[in-house]
């Protein structure tokens, strides 16, 4: 071997071993995915099933050709709907591939197709059984929308396939079939009756059972996801929420997210020593958690360890939305992963803030001339609100939402006059008119969580539609300037996306990169608010404080963002069930890791 050079059988050596272990997955679903449409293709294309090499369909007896088609058919739906799971390591797809392939070998076999393909399927059990330590992720959340959109796509494409099926064979079909008997014999087929179209030969049995198998696979399918053994997504619990609670009472100043951490839709993973936790929900397989961890410093690689196993477990791709620069630099040395900034969170310092000055005009000018036309504004502790005051103020939030769904996850808390947060701040807006609306005079609605004792974040701003222009400029005066009564020294506003971006780009002497990006970020902002939430923030004259991205590689980007988009409601996949399909409330459930952490607690 030269200096620095290694020979020829030190490069070979590391092709002989394989892959790698943990690649594996990934490479076996690809294989999955290309043997399934091998098996569709010989299902359904009479060329393609053809063999120089070895031919049984002559010797066969019956119908058994027709059948081995339709099992090829069959494995081979149902190998390309398992191949994302087994990339992701999944269990359960594991078996029931290591199941499929040998049946799916026999058919290829059989029905008059070549024998490399039936050694390519059986040669895919080698990496499957040699590996199968690598395959042993656990179920994901599921619900059971699920099995109506299975039911949606996989009759489509059943449809779809069935058409080709039936048209593929032109030399034995008998006459010319309308494109609407050949709809009608694939519907007819997918339920298992005769339809008007007829062949020659044993090929009417192909067709019949081929479709058949289509009309199979969908209907099990779709049985299979509505009552299989549920995988509830977990829930944050009362006893989680109390453990929440008093971390947050020790090191909530810390981080202006850290109540949002209190979402009873979210799940937490606790540190060891309980003096630390995550909080996160799984979207479309994203891991996603959101702000800093909560508790001491000291105690978060611990937290991130066990989110990080929790990830691995249910091989989730894990995530972080809009952590701190503090917190972005734990993420990334104890998990290797990376982080990018996301935008900046405008901070308010009570004691430097004032109506006063040029840059403070039209904010000024808009609230004198809101107050002149009659408006009052009024701030409270939650605890201080009657509860019928209280009742009005949720329906008005809810009735003035705007949108169908509630949106918000990172930073806010998708509730309003719980009992249990008393010392979030309401800042409502009110005028006496003649003839008073469905709430009374109530026109406008802040909602602040606490962040630590001496600051609050800004949750939701909601006004009437028919109110003047200007109310949350109004609020936002009014509670910061009475946020001294309340000792609040800090107000968190809202979070503005890509700021940095929007406030370089539009600067003299921005590069033509910068402005094209800014470019993008204005035309974005017609559906998200990116531009329109900077400005209205800038007006108060904040601090801004960046927030992070952290994510395990480039590519897991575009998932986690539209993961994110979801999380956040700006995206909603889920389809109205019928009665029976929709899952009955049940108590909240916690995750593996909270559960044994519940037995060493109570044990102690």
């Amino acid at each position: 071997m030269s200096d620095g050079v290694p020979n020829r059988s030190s490069r070979v050596r590391p092709l002989m071993r394989g892959p790698r272990p943990e690649s594996v997955p990934a490479l076996v679903g690809r294989a999955c995915a290309l043997v399934g449409l091998v098996d569709v293709a010989a299902g359904i294309f009479p060329r393609f099933r053809q063999s120089r090499m070895h031919s049984l369909a002559e010797v066969l007896p019956g119908s058994f050709g027709p059948f081995a088609a339709a099992l090829s058919l069959s494995v081979g739906v149902l190998l390309l709907l398992l191949a994302h799971g087994l990339k992701r390591g999944k269990r359960r797809a594991w078996r029931a591939a290591v199941a499929l392939l040998p049946a799916g070998a026999v058919a290829q076999f059989v029905y008059r197709h070549s024998i490399v393909g039936a050694l390519i399927s059986l040669a895919l059990l080698i990496p499957l059984i040699v590996h199968r330590d690598q395959f042993r992720a656990l179920p994901d959340p599921r619900s059971r929308w699920r099995a109506l959109a299975n039911f949606v796509l996989m009759g489509a494409g059943s449809l779809v396939l069935g058409l080709v099926i039936v048209s593929v064979h032109p030399r034995r079909m008998i006459g010319d079939p309308s494109l609407a008997d050949r709809i009608t014999h694939v519907l007819y087929g997918l339920l298992g009756f005769e339809g008007p179209v007829d062949y020659q030969g044993s090929t009417s049995w192909t067709v019949a059972f081929s479709l058949g198998a289509l009309g199979w696979i969908t209907a099990v399918t779709t049985i299979y996801l509505a009552f299989r053994p549920e995988h509830p997504a977990a829930r944050l619990t009362e006893e989680d929420e109390s453990r929440l609670r008093v971390l947050l009472d020790k090191h909530g100043r810390r981080d202006s997210l850290g109540h949002f951490a209190l979402r009873r839709d979210k799940a937490v993973v606790f540190s060891p020593s309980g003096k630390a936790a995550v909080t996160y929900r799984v979207v479309s397989g994203v891991m996603l958690a959101s702000g800093d961890p909560i508790g001491d410093v000291e105690a978060w690689p611990g937290a991130i360890e066990r989110f990080m196993d929790e990830a691995k477990a249910h091989s989730w791709t894990p995530a972080v939305m809009g952590c701190s620069e503090t917190g972005g630099e734990v993420w990334t040395r104890e998990t290797g992963l990376d982080a990018l900034e996301l935008g900046d969170e405008a901070v308010v310092d009570v004691a430097d803030f004032s109506l006063a000055g040029r840059a403070m005009r039209n904010v000024r000018q808009m609230v004198k001339r809101i107050e002149r036309a009659g408006y009052e504004t009024r701030v409270r502790r939650v605890r201080d609100l009657g509860e019928a005051e209280l009742e009005r103020i949720r329906l008005a939030a809810e009735d003035w939402r705007g949108t169908d769904t509630e949106r918000g996850f990172s930073m806010a808390l998708g509730r309003v006059g719980d009992p249990a947060d008393g010392d979030c701040l309401i800042a409502t807006a009110h005028k006496a008119d003649e003839t008073p609306g469905p709430y009374g005079d109530l026109k406008a609605i802040l909602h602040f969580v606490p962040w630590g004792t001496d600051g609050a974040s800004l949750d939701l701003m909601r006004r009437d539609r028919s109110a003047d222009p200007g109310m949350n400029e109004l609020l936002i005066v009014a509670a910061l300037q009475a946020a001294p009564k309340f000792g609040i020294t800090r107000v968190s506003l809202n979070f503005a996306m890509f700021r940095s971006a929007l406030a370089r780009g539009e600067k003299i002497g921005a590069g033509p990169v910068l402005r094209a990006w800014r470019g993008l970020l204005v035309f974005l902002s017609r559906w998200f608010q990116i531009e329109s939430l900077y400005k209205f923030n800038a007006k108060f004259q904040p601090r801004w404080e960046p927030r992070f991205v952290v994510y395990r590689a480039s590519g897991d980007l575009p998932r986690i963002g539209f993961a994110a988009m979801q999380a956040e409601g700006f995206v909603n996949l889920a389809l109205p069930l019928p009665r029976f399909l929709r899952r009955r409330s049940r108590p909240a459930r916690a995750c593996a890791h909270g559960l044994a952490e519940r037995q060493d607690v109570r044990a102690a």
